[in-house]
């Protein structure tokens, strides 16, 4: 497993935490990249979990131009697109079309909304300002799109007249820090099987 990170890494630290507690025992994590050398999460990463760490800097790349250095790093730590699966951990970067049909179905995200609504950025804002009476966050897999990929899974949460924008934002965080190994844990113990962009998981 690689995550890629950009700021804190709050959610590197919820699947880190679940796999130091033997939580994810079929997966093993083998690096974080961040392009953002003054990453906080990068500092969690090496001294609270002894995981390897690589900073990759865009300057001025964009694209699959960019995206063939993250290649080049996954390989040096023996994450194939046979054998390896992507965790985007608050990665604020849009992977190119030729790395995500690379790693097709072993990349994952968590957005914190319940999608097909409020995609992109600002999603906590997007449904506060709404005004929708419950959110919450999805894990998918990456597709060409933003936000698109097939919905592994999703919980809700509710929203309350007294909440503030960053109410509603932290306790959609915790919930994110929950089922984003939960979501991990189903793909590296083989519990998820694709039907179109269905998920169906699998009692076995």
């Amino acid at each position: 497993m690689a995550i890629l990170i950009s700021g804190r890494g709050s959610n590197m630290n919820a699947i880190l935490s679940c796999h130091a507690q033997s939580e994810l025992r079929n997966i093993q994590p083998c690096v974080v990249i961040s392009n953002k050398k003054d990453a906080p999460g990068l500092k969690i990463a090496r001294e609270k979990f002894h995981i390897p760490t690589e900073i990759l800097l865009s300057h001025g790349r964009t694209g699959w131009e960019y995206d063939q250095e993250i290649v080049s790093v996954l390989k040096n730590y023996g994450i194939f697109p046979s054998n390896g699966i992507i965790c985007l951990a608050g990665y604020m970067r849009i992977l190119s079309k030729e790395f995500v049909r690379r790693y097709k179905f072993r990349i994952l995200n968590v957005h914190p909304s319940l999608l097909p609504s409020f995609k992109g950025l600002n999603a906590q804002k997007q449904a506060f300002d709404y005004g929708v009476k419950i959110s919450g966050c999805t894990v998918h897999f990456i597709d060409d799109d933003v936000d698109t990929g097939p919905i592994i899974i999703q919980e809700s949460v509710p929203i309350y007249e007294s909440d503030t924008e960053e109410d509603l934002s932290n306790r959609i965080l915790k919930i994110e820090h929950k089922l984003y190994p939960l979501a991990i844990k189903l793909f590296s113990d083989g519990k998820l099987q694709l039907d179109g962009r269905k998920v169906h998981l699998l009692e076995k």
